[in-house]
């Protein structure tokens, strides 16, 4: 969707949840001495900063990461904190960092990233952020396809759409099915909004149907502002490392309190 920009939401609790549950998984993988790598099909500009008019637009910030630390949701030592806290010292305290920069900060200079935008300006501020990654301006899904399976053929595929376009919805469980099937070793996880209305009951039945050993893992939180259709955020994770429950407990006990 090329009008959509996730600076209007970086930080909220949907990343906060994503976000998290992504930098405990690269931590676990690069406790093995060989190299992996990491694949974003929806990638958004990397960095973004929180003092911006569109971040200050729709207060999101402030409901998700601004509040959970203020709550103390991560120690020091979680590795979603520790790239907060270099993205501050390089960035500034304002500074946020997406997906991209969080396994960018994480991964090892043997590791390899490939990550897609199709926004020109989005993608733009992607290659500048991400000298090291290779980035593609276009369909994330083709790229993902065309890449897979990998060499280094042990990583994670973060499948993150806006969902502005319904279809999104209908094109997923094929498109994973397709993935999984060239690339049964990897991890693949799918990031999916719950919405008030929703829209993701239909595929999320398909996509445990297809893969029932998979990872769901859903967390609810109040609407941001009054009128603001997600409720919710949701993860759909294939090849889950060992003890990520543990995570995703704790991140439930979280959410739960809010």
């Amino acid at each position: 969707m090329l009008s959509y920009q996730h600076i209007y939401h970086a930080g909220n609790l949907a990343d906060v949840h994503k976000h998290a549950v992504l930098a405990w998984m690269l931590r676990q993988l690069i406790k093995k001495d060989k190299p992996l790598t990491y694949l974003e099909t929806h990638s958004g500009r990397a960095l973004y900063r929180l003092d911006a008019a569109e971040a200050l637009k729709t207060g999101e910030a402030a409901q998700g990461i601004t509040r959970a630390e203020a709550l103390n949701w991560f120690p020091e030592t979680h590795p979603y904190a520790e790239v907060i806290r270099l993205t501050h010292a390089e960035n500034g305290a304002n500074s946020y960092p997406g997906s991209p920069m969080i396994a960018s900060q994480i991964l090892r200079p043997a590791d390899r990233m490939h990550l897609a935008e199709l926004h020109p300006q989005e993608f733009a501020a992607l290659d500048y952020a991400m000298p090291k990654a290779k980035c593609y301006q276009m369909d994330g899904f083709e790229m993902a396809q065309s890449v897979c399976p990998p060499d280094p053929r042990r990583g994670l595929l973060l499948i993150d759409p806006s969902y502005e376009v319904k279809r999104d919805y209908e094109l997923i469980p094929g498109q994973i099915a397709t993935l999984h099937r060239k690339w049964n070793v990897g991890i693949i996880m799918l990031w999916y909004p719950i919405l008030s209305d929703g829209p993701h009951r239909k595929m999320l039945r398909a996509l445990m149907q297809a893969h029932p050993d998979a990872l769901r893992h859903e967390v609810s939180f109040p609407p941001a502002r009054k009128g603001h259709r997600m409720v919710g955020s949701g993860l759909f994770i294939l090849n889950p490392p060992y003890r990520l429950d543990t995570e995703t407990d704790r991140l439930s006990a979280l959410f739960a309190a809010l």
